[in-house]
């Protein structure tokens, strides 16, 4: 019976934990992850994500909390980055992917002296659903709900700096500040997702279910709630899917979100390929 398939798995107290887990990550990555659909920096979250992988490697060396290092590095990386483009000394691009491949190609190179290189690496890079610990969540919830309250509390500001940035000047908001902010809070946010669905796949959480909830809703804040639950809904499919078929987690994960992105493309009312050929 579908109860039983439903129960099943919640016997187990590391399934318990891995559905919270990707229900904290399935609100905060999209909540965020709607700010960088629109503003187009999808590139930014794909390099920070693979940038903050010294800041693991030497908290994982010196038996130190991961979630530290990425943290400390993740958000010494998105200030970083904001300096160095800020003065106009290089493209935004151009910047990131520069800074992107070289602290990456250290966090490989410190990795490699660990002497477990592919299991280590793999762990990393695809993270471990399964065994996030009763720490590692409570970690992640003080993160999330620090975002999402920051996210909240200036919610308006963000908006007027997302679509109007000139409107912004005239009424005289802290763009500057704003900007760093809204950087610090990805880099918060590709922490609280570390364990969840790993470095290399860490882009799908922040873009997949907010790119889906834009082919939903026309408001902002509308957009925010679908892609929240398209999260949240990946998540909590990605683990069964994961118990069941004896699959890595976080792929499971992200899996199961471009499916619903792929459903949303093809049917949604209005936008949808298939309603818009009909």
């Amino acid at each position: 019976m579908v109860i039983d398939w439903i129960l099943e798995p919640l016997q187990y107290a590391f399934i318990g934990r891995a559905l919270l887990a990707a229900m904290i990550v399935g609100v905060v990555c999209p909540v965020v992850g709607t700010y960088i659909v629109l503003r187009g920096m999808a590139f930014f979250g794909d390099a920070l994500a693979h940038i903050i992988l010294p800041g693991v490697v030497i908290a994982y060396l010196l038996s130190w909390p991961l979630a530290l290092g990425a943290l400390v590095m993740g958000v010494g990386a998105a200030v970083g980055i904001g300096a160095l483009t800020e003065r106009g000394l290089l493209k935004e691009d151009t910047a990131i992917g520069v800074i992107f491949a070289g602290l990456f190609a250290l966090g490989v190179a410190l990795l490699s002296a660990t002497g477990n290189y592919a299991v280590d690496l793999a762990h990393f890079l695809f993270g471990n659903l399964l065994g996030v610990t009763t720490a590692d969540l409570l970690i992640a919830l003080v993160l999330a709900s620090i975002v999402l309250l920051l996210v909240i509390l200036f919610f308006k500001e963000f908006t007027v700096i997302t679509f109007d940035p000139i409107l912004a000047i005239t009424l005289r908001l802290p763009a500057r500040f704003l900007r760093y902010l809204l950087l610090v809070l990805i880099a918060i946010t590709i922490v609280v997702s570390l364990q969840v669905v790993g470095i290399a796949l860490m882009l799908a959480m922040l873009v997949t279910p907010a790119a889906a909830a834009s082919l939903l809703t026309r408001r902002l804040s509308s957009m925010m709630a679908a892609a929240a639950g398209v999260g949240v809904v990946s998540g909590i499919i990605g683990v069964y899917v994961s118990f069941y078929l004896d699959i890595a987690s976080g792929p499971a994960v992200v899996l199961v979100a471009t499916l619903i992105f792929s459903m949303v493309f093809l049917f949604a009312p209005a936008k949808g390929v298939v309603w818009r050929r009909g």
